[in-house]
C-alpha cells in the first residue's frame, strides 16, 4: 500500500472506528448532569466539545473536502458551539456526531490518492485536502481526550481502553464496539 492510500486508510479508521468507539464509551460513562458542567467559564463542557466536533468535521470533511460533491451547509456557528450552556441530552448529541463521521466517511472513502494535493478553502484558510483531513484527525483527537479525562474525573473507574501487557499497551476498547 503507498503511503497516500495508507493515509487516508488511517484517517478513516481513527475517525470512523476508533474515536467514535472511545468517544461513546466516554459519554455514555458522564452522569447526565456532568454533561454540560464546566470546570469554569473559560472552559468547555463535553457538551460543547460534541457540537464543536460535529461542527468542525461537518465543514473540514464533509462540505469542505467534499466541496460542492455534498448538500452540506455551509454555514457554522462555530461560536455557538462554545457558547451553549445546555442542549440536547448525550444520546442525540452522539447521534448528530456519529452521522456527521458516517458523512465524512463517505467523503474519505471516494477519495483518491491523487486528490490529496488538491486545494480547498475552509474557515478562510487555503489548504491542500490532505491538511483538512490531517486537521481534523489532530483536532477530534485532542477533544477526544479532553472528553475521556472528563469521564474519568466525573465518574472514576468506568471507562478503560488499554492494558498493560507486560509493557505493553494492549488495546481494550476494540471490545467496545
Amino acid at each position: 500500500m503507498d503511503l497516500a492510500t495508507s493515509f487516508l486508510s488511517m484517517s478513516r479508521d481513527y475517525l470512523g472506528t476508533e474515536y467514535p468507539t472511545k468517544l461513546r464509551a466516554a459519554v455514555e460513562a458522564l452522569p447526565a448532569d456532568a454533561l454540560w458542567w464546566r470546570a469554569n467559564d473559560q472552559s468547555n463542557s463535553v457538551g460543547n466539545l460534541l457540537l464543536h466536533l460535529d461542527g468542525n468535521v461537518r465543514q473540514w470533511i464533509v462540505r469542505g473536502v467534499g466541496s460542492e460533491s455534498t448538500s452540506a451547509p455551509s454555514a457554522r456557528d462555530r461560536a455557538g458551539e462554545f457558547a451553549a450552556k445546555s442542549g440536547p441530552v448525550a444520546g442525540e448529541l452522539l447521534a448528530r456526531l456519529e452521522a456527521t463521521l458516517k458523512e465524512a466517511d463517505a467523503v474519505l472513502a471516494a477519495l483518491t490518492p491523487d486528490v490529496l494535493a488538491s486545494r480547498r478553502m475552509i474557515q478562510g484558510e487555503e489548504v491542500t485536502v490532505l491538511e483538512a483531513i490531517y486537521h481534523v484527525v489532530e483536532h477530534f483527537s485532542l477533544h477526544l481526550g479532553q472528553i475521556i479525562w472528563a469521564a474519568k474525573t466525573h465518574a472514576p473507574g468506568t471507562i478503560r481502553f488499554y492494558e498493560d501487557a507486560g509493557g505493553v499497551a494492549r488495546p481494550l476498547w476494540p471490545n467496545l464496539q
